[in-house]
Formats: C-alpha cells, sequence, structure tokens
C-alpha cells in the first residue's frame, strides 16, 4: 500500500469521524435559527480557507466558466439542498430514518463514482459498500416516518452524492482547498436566501456563549478541516473507496455521545459499527480498474493546496 493511499484511507476516515461528532454538538445551537446559522457557519469557513488559499502560494488555479458552475451545483445541491432537505425531513419522519436513507450513499459512490472516472464498478467494492450501509443503518436504528419525509430523506441522499461526485471533475484542476473554499463561499449567501424566507429578519441574531462555541467548532473542525480531509481523500482513493468511510458517521455519533455521557451504545449500536469496520476492510481490499490518469493528479495538487496546514463536511 502507497503512501498516496494510506494518506487518504486516514483522510477519509479522519473526515467522516469529524462529520460524526456534529450530532452531539448540534444540540448546543438546537434553538438558533437554522439556515441563519448555516449561512454563518460556512462564510467563516470560507474566510479561512480563502484566507490559506491567498498565503498558500503556489501555482494559481482560477475556475473558468465551467468550473464555477460545477462549484455553484456542488454548494447548490451538496450544502444547501441537503440542509434544507434535512430540516424539511425531521418534521415528518424520524432522524433514524433519514440517517438510515443517507447511509446508503456508500452504496452509491461505489456505482457512479467508477463511472465517473472511466471505470467499471467493482462487484466486491459495491458488496462491501452494502455491508457497510446496513452497519451504518443500524446503528442509526433504522426508524420510521410517512412517504414525504422519506422523499426528503432522498433527496437529502441525493445531495450528499453530489457533495462529492461533483468535485470529481473539479479537484485536479482546482485541489481540495480550493474546491472546499469555493463551494463554502457560494453556499453561504443561498443558505441565508433560505433563511430569509423561512425567518425573515430573524435569520440571524447574536449567539449566546454556547451557541457561538458550538458554531466555531462547527465552522473549523466539522467544515474546515472535514472539507480538506475528504476531497482530499477522494483525489487518492475514489469516490467509491473514499465513500465507504462515510458508514463511520454515525459510529462517530456514537462514540461522542458515550464520551460526552450523553447516552450508552446497545447492542444495535455495536453490531452496526462492527458491520461497518467489516465493510471497510472488505472494500480496501477489494481490486478496482485502474482510474484515470488524469484524476490520479490530485495528488500532486493537495500536496501543493494543503502544505502550510498538514490536513479539511458536515452538515448540521
Amino acid at each position: 500500500m502507497n503512501t498516496s493511499h494510506s494518506r487518504g484511507m486516514a483522510g477519509a476516515g479522519s473526515a467522516m469521524f469529524l462529520v460524526g461528532t456534529l450530532t452531539a454538538v448540534s444540540a448546543t445551537i438546537a434553538d438558533y435559527p437554522v439556515f441563519g446559522g448555516q449561512a454563518a457557519r460556512y462564510t467563516v469557513a470560507a474566510l479561512i480557507l480563502l484566507a490559506v488559499v491567498r498565503f498558500a502560494g503556489g501555482p494559481s488555479r482560477r475556475p473558468t466558466p465551467r468550473d464555477w458552475l460545477l462549484l455553484a451545483a456542488l454548494a447548490g445541491t451538496g450544502l444547501v439542498a441537503f440542509n434544507v432537505c434535512i430540516v424539511a425531513a425531521t418534521q415528518d419522519t424520524s432522524p433514524a430514518t433519514i440517517g438510515t436513507v443517507i447511509a446508503t450513499v456508500p452504496i452509491v459512490l461505489a456505482l457512479i463514482g467508477p463511472l465517473l472516472e472511466g471505470r467499471r464498478p467493482a462487484p466486491a467494492l459495491v458488496l462491501a459498500a452494502c455491508v457497510v450501509a446496513a452497519g451504518a443503518a443500524l446503528a442509526n436504528g433504522l426508524g420510521g416516518g410517512s412517504l414525504r419525509g422519506l422523499l426528503l430523506s432522498l433527496g437529502a441522499l441525493a445531495g450528499e452524492v453530489c457533495f462529492s461526485l461533483l468535485a470529481v471533475p473539479l479537484l485536479p484542476r482546482l485541489g481540495p482547498l480550493r474546491v472546499s473554499a469555493y463551494s463554502a463561499a457560494l453556499a453561504a449567501p443561498m443558505l441565508l436566501a433560505v433563511g430569509l424566507a423561512v425567518d425573515g429578519t430573524a435569520v440571524l441574531r447574536t449567539p449566546t456563549a454556547g451557541e457561538l462555541a458550538g458554531f466555531t467548532y462547527l465552522s473549523v473542525v466539522v467544515t474546515t478541516i472535514a472539507f480538506l480531509l475528504w476531497y482530499s481523500a477522494i483525489g487518492r482513493l475514489g469516490a467509491d473507496r473514499a465513500g465507504l468511510f462515510a458508514g463511520l458517521i454515525p459510529v462517530s455519533a456514537v462514540l461522542t455521545t458515550v464520551a460526552l455521557g450523553i447516552d450508552r451504545p446497545g447492542t444495535a449500536d455495536l453490531t452496526g459499527a462492527a458491520l461497518v469496520a467489516a465493510g471497510v476492510v472488505l472494500g480496501l481490499r477489494a481490486r478496482v480498474a485502474p482510474r484515470e490518469p488524469a484524476l490520479s493528479e490530485v495528488v500532486t495538487c493537495d500536496s501543493v493546496d494543503t502544505a502550510p496546514i498538514g490536513i479539511a463536511r458536515g452538515s448540521a
């Protein structure tokens, strides 16, 4: 296993673990206007990322008009539509159902990701993704709800998938740092517009000390760092293999609630975590078709982009 592959595994695992901590941290901002809070979160993350872009050095890669269209689509679907669907779905169905639907992300990425890279899906990797998805669904608790809630959950799933797949053609040219920075910057005003439509002038208010701490964590750790780690991992592993690590999100959520003394894991949680681990190991051992040469160049790009910070999503 080469160094790039190992770093990709570490990055993908770390990114999804950090996203999983969002569940517990979100409790600190539960009373804050949702979309205004998300707009503020992505604004802070974008400012940090753009500052790093400014001072990182290296060759300048200005997005082309096509790049901007892809970035806008990524922000509109993977960040804005995802958040809207999640918020709307919670009114009609349980969080467990939403989590179970989104847990199928590894399967979708294992099927579609290779096709976008000019490869055939690897049957063993698809099987491993199914194991990961089953484990994640079990850890989430399955759940129930209405048809509308299910459809909105599927919309959130589509947004989650777009967050990764729309980045595939952008990463070779722009690198993970710029893709992260530009997508966050584009998502912030979109979310603010949604917030104004939903909450009017109450879309933003001065946060309490606890809310400020929660937003700081979400902006810096769950967004800035996790974005960079995730997009770097996609460049090194491909969307199909990196997608396996999405199963770690509910596992991380369980571990975080245990660490904070909020809850204790049950049999389903532990069994789900074991299935996720088994699926990830199975998937990483699966043989896949060679990737397109152009995509592998992203390793060179992100070695320049991320050098100053050494490392990288999450939605509330």
